[in-house]
């Protein structure tokens, strides 16, 4: 039975001041995961990060899915950080509940999302945002070059 992974606390030193920006946004249908990541996967190439591109297209395609399997959030929100030596994707809806991971994956299929997450991330992580009453959430990964993710 495979244990619950835990998000690692977010590491420093990653500096959002010297960052790139990049908002992207799409309606929650089956389609946004396979839109999402493709253009998430062009901005880093486009960015002179080609050995992290793929990880961050399977990472951003996991939450992505998640998102339109979980909620009923009408939008998806992702926004790509872009230093010289790592990114920061971040993937955001309107929906302050997400649902645990499962104790255990009897079928094969399903279940697995955060989990590849948490193997090819340098770090990740949920934030809840809206103050004392979430009105949302975004699931965040991070990303470095020559870390967990790079190929």
């Amino acid at each position: 039975m495979p244990t619950a992974l835990a998000p690692p606390a977010r590491p420093s030193p990653f500096d959002p001041a010297a960052a790139e920006v990049y908002l992207l946004v799409a309606g929650n249908r089956p389609n946004a995961a396979s839109v999402l990541r493709n253009l998430v996967a062009t901005v880093l190439r486009s960015t002179g990060h080609d050995g992290l591109a793929e990880a961050a297209r399977l990472l951003t395609s996991e939450i992505v899915t998640n998102v339109y399997l979980h909620t009923k959030t009408p939008a998806v929100h992702v926004e790509v950080l872009v230093s010289k030596v790592d990114v920061h994707v971040t993937v955001r809806d309107d929906e302050p509940r997400y649902r645990c991971m499962p104790p255990e994956v009897t079928d094969g299929e399903g279940g697995l999302g955060l989990f590849v997450v948490g193997k090819y991330a340098d770090a990740w992580g949920i934030t809840h945002y809206g103050g004392q009453t979430p009105i949302g959430k975004s699931v965040w990964f991070r990303l470095v070059e020559g870390g967990k993710g790079a190929s």
